[in-house]
């Protein structure tokens, strides 16, 4: 075991993100005993971090990239060779393309994966059928255009909701003081998931086959693998099989679709 691999994951964006995607990796990770499981370390920094949502919209100044950056360097100082980041919003190139410059700058070996091109890839192999994916993000990712970026080249159209939907539904279920997952994590508000659920109907009638729930703490809200017909897929458990993938493939469970 002392020459084993050790996952890094960077949490705490929120906190329950975090935790909810290391059950991931372990829930994907082939063990019969706690000795049977893989090495990981999860650092939680919240105070840290600026909203990345926030600052892809313009209110914030500060790149909450370097403070990703600096939490990846601890990651790795803590053994940590390969690592990834337990949100969809802090991989918009605005800021991921920053964090991994930054790691160049500082020599870093660690090996960062991408919550987005590990989903195209996903959906290439699993899906190829598949071609309109609606998309459940932070405003902040839908403005970014990350997953269209990666998606289109492979012929892969993405399904936004409409602006109103976005900004009164999705955002609100999301960021709400009172009710939003944000807010109100374990367990989450019934408000809130009947907003998500009442997005995925919307998604779905405007043409959506499989719908990503591209931000980490959607699934608090929503368990379900399918609903109505359509295949629900989550970037956080793509990238926990990722992560086990690159440190002990023997290890990665056979794979359950919905």
């Amino acid at each position: 075991m002392d020459n084993q691999k050790i996952i890094g994951v960077v949490g705490g964006l929120g906190p329950y993100a975090g935790l909810e995607f290391v059950r991931k990796v372990f829930d994907q990770t082939i063990a019969t005993s706690d000795q049977e499981h893989l090495p990981l370390v999860l650092l939680s920094y919240p105070d840290r971090v600026g909203d990345r949502s926030a600052y892809i919209l313009g209110k914030i100044e500060t790149n909450p990239a370097y403070a990703i950056a600096d939490i990846l360097a601890k990651l790795e100082l803590l053994g940590a060779s390969v690592a990834g980041i337990a949100c969809n919003s802090a991989h918009a190139p605005a800021i991921f393309n920053v964090i991994a410059d930054e790691l160049v700058r500082r020599t870093s070996s660690l090996k960062l994966i991408h919550i987005v091109e590990e989903t195209a890839r996903f959906l290439a192999q699993h899906y190829p059928a598949t071609k309109k994916i609606g998309l459940i993000a932070t405003l902040g990712t839908v403005r970014s255009r990350v997953y269209e970026s990666l998606f289109e080249p492979k012929g892969l159209q993405v399904v936004l909701p409409s602006d109103e939907i976005q900004a009164g539904t999705v955002h609100r279920a999301i960021y709400d003081p009172l009710f939003g997952i944000k807010a109100k994590s374990n367990p989450v508000t019934g408000q809130a998931r009947l907003a998500f659920l009442d997005a995925i109907t919307h998604l779905q009638s405007r043409g959506a086959e499989a719908i990503i729930l591209g931000c980490t703490e959607v699934t608090l809200a929503i368990t379900e693998k399918r609903i109505g017909g359509c295949v629900l897929l989550d970037p956080g458990v793509i990238l926990a099989r990722a992560l086990i993938r690159e440190v002990a493939p023997e290890k990665l469970r056979p794979l359950e679709e919905g």
